[in-house]
């Protein structure tokens, strides 16, 4: 069992339950690609101890994450550029007409025409600083989503180009509302850093991810000017495991991906991919680990094709049973104080219900204090509160972070509905790439690579992943045997499996050095 922190207490939160099991915070809407986002702005502010401990902070780490108010600005509430620089105007004209347009936008955080004058000298002409506008926001995530201005990110060239996700009133007032950048990438933060090779990791990011001078870096400092940072540092989100394997594995695959022949920006997306798969692993596993259940976390995938119905059928069933995983963990975390020895020993006490209050303070902050508690709930009976706080726990937790597993899922291409009114397991080409990347050094038999993702990832495919579907009746050999191949044909299209003959095929990395094979 792992060491488990305390927790510290987290204000402006009603109860800690999901917060107990998972942290604080996972969240449904921070999807992987934020979570990266975020855990870089947390890196990027500790390049000097990268993927280090903080001392005297109880697993915890402080950072100042980056604001760039005109960047974001520039790029993304700025709709006036490409009509400005269509025009005919003269050169002097159109930055005239452009400063004031901006002017009239501006939130009073430094972004003022005055405060962007720099831009004049940046660049030659208004039609080069148009350019570049169109350049970084094409690259950026989301750009054509609903979302705020202020919620929407370019992608992290470099170390200017990182900001947090903010809210801004009309009258100019800042507040990171924690919808988009929620924690998670914070908790991704914290596991690198108990990760076993996380200081190797931390230093290499800090060399190959935050190069001032790197070309798309200059171009975005031009646009932001100098950095924009909040006054106080802020303390990261709560982690409740010291040590888990799966931070390991998470470190681990970060090494090998980064170690692959292509530029770092390319390995950027395999790692939001891997990384979105390895915390969904995280959030099961934990869930099964709380709710007493030791079997691991499994998908049984359906490689798509027409005739594959029953694997999709057994693909469905094990989607709904992990997504049934962490409300079972939920009723078990507060329902496994009963059998906690203060709960039991408070029988003997002078007061065992007010005992036993105090206990389920101390566990879930919650009930609330006498002073604040206006519904009266500390007079009623332990075990009525018990069952209240099993009702509210899992209303809280289907509002966000029960639909986690169905929303990253999806994210990462990992679940379809494709030729199906029902979401299972169907690995896009995408997600298979990445895992390629991450598993396979040179290049790996396909049998052995079929284990490999099961014991790393849960992925199960084929006959022998499945043994356990064939011992219960569930499936034929054969149709496992086909969803396999079905597996071997799609990585042959994409390049990624060489068949050297009818029983010997091996996996390639096309990123890593080739090695002879023979069978």
């Amino acid at each position: 069992m792992s060491e488990i922190l305390k927790r510290p207490y987290i204000k402006g939160v009603e109860f800690c339950v999901d917060e107990n099991i998972w942290g604080h915070r996972l969240y449904d809407e921070q999807l992987p690609h934020l979570t990266v986002l975020e855990f870089l702005g947390v890196l990027g502010s500790n390049l000097e101890k990268p993927l280090r401990p903080h001392e005297g902070l109880d697993g915890a780490v402080r950072f100042k994450p980056q604001r760039q108010m005109r960047l974001r600005g520039l790029l993304f509430n700025n709709p006036y550029v490409e009509s400005i620089a269509d025009s005919r105007l003269p050169d002097e004209e159109k930055w005239r007409q452009w400063f004031d347009k901006f002017d009239q936008g501006k939130t009073g955080n430094s972004d003022s025409k005055e405060d962007v004058a720099y831009l004049r000298q940046s660049f030659a002409s208004f039609d080069d600083f148009a350019k570049a506008i169109e350049l970084l926001r094409s690259s950026s995530f989301e750009d054509r989503s609903n979302k705020r201005w202020s919620s929407k990110f370019v992608f992290p060239f470099g170390p200017d180009a990182l900001f947090e996700d903010l809210k801004i009133d009309a009258k100019g007032g800042m507040s990171n509302d924690r919808r988009f950048f929620a924690r998670s990438g914070e908790l991704l933060y914290l596991m690198l850093t108990r990760a076993k090779k996380g200081a190797e990791l931390g230093d290499i990011l800090a060399k190959r991810l935050f190069d001032r001078s790197a070309p798309m870096n200059r171009l975005t400092r031009a646009l932001q000017g100098d950095t924009q940072l909040p006054e106080d540092p802020r303390t990261s989100g709560y982690l409740p495991e010291v040590s888990n394997q799966r931070f390991d594995l998470i470190c681990e695959d970060w090494l090998a991906i980064l170690s692959r022949d292509m530029p770092v920006y390319d390995a950027l997306e395999h790692l939001i991919a891997i990384t979105g798969l390895h915390m969904l692993l995280y959030f099961l596993e934990r869930a099964k680990r709380v709710a007493g259940d030791d079997e691991p976390v499994e998908f049984v995938c359906e490689i798509v094709s027409k005739d594959g119905r029953k694997v999709r059928a057994l693909s469905s069933d094990s989607y709904l049973q992990n997504q049934g995983c962490p409300e079972k963990a939920i009723r078990a975390h507060i329902e496994s104080i009963r059998r906690e020895k203060a709960w039991i020993d408070a029988d003997s006490a002078e007061f065992p219900d007010a005992e036993r209050v105090k206990l389920l303070r101390e566990a879930f902050q919650w009930p609330p204090a006498d002073d604040k508690d206006e519904e009266g709930l500390a007079s009623r009976k332990p075990d009525d509160l018990i069952d209240m706080l099993v009702k509210d726990a899992l209303s809280r937790h289907s509002q966000h972070v029960g639909k986690i597993h169905a929303s990253w899922s999806r994210a990462i291409g990992l679940s379809s509905r494709r030729l199906s009114r029902r979401y299972r397991y169907a690995p896009n080409d995408r997600l298979l790439k990445s895992i390629v990347i991450a598993l396979v050094g040179e290049r790996m038999q396909f049998d052995e690579f079929l284990a490999a993702a099961k014991s790393r990832y849960g992925l199960v495919i084929g006959e022998v992943e499945g043994a356990r579907l064939m011992d219960t009746k569930s499936i034929d050999e054969s149709e496992l045997t086909e969803n396999r191949d079905n597996l071997e044909a799609r990585l042959v299209g994409l390049g990624l499996v060489r068949r050297l003959s009818d029983s010997c095929s091996f996996v390639e990395n096309p990123f890593a050095s080739e090695v002879e094979a023979e069978c």
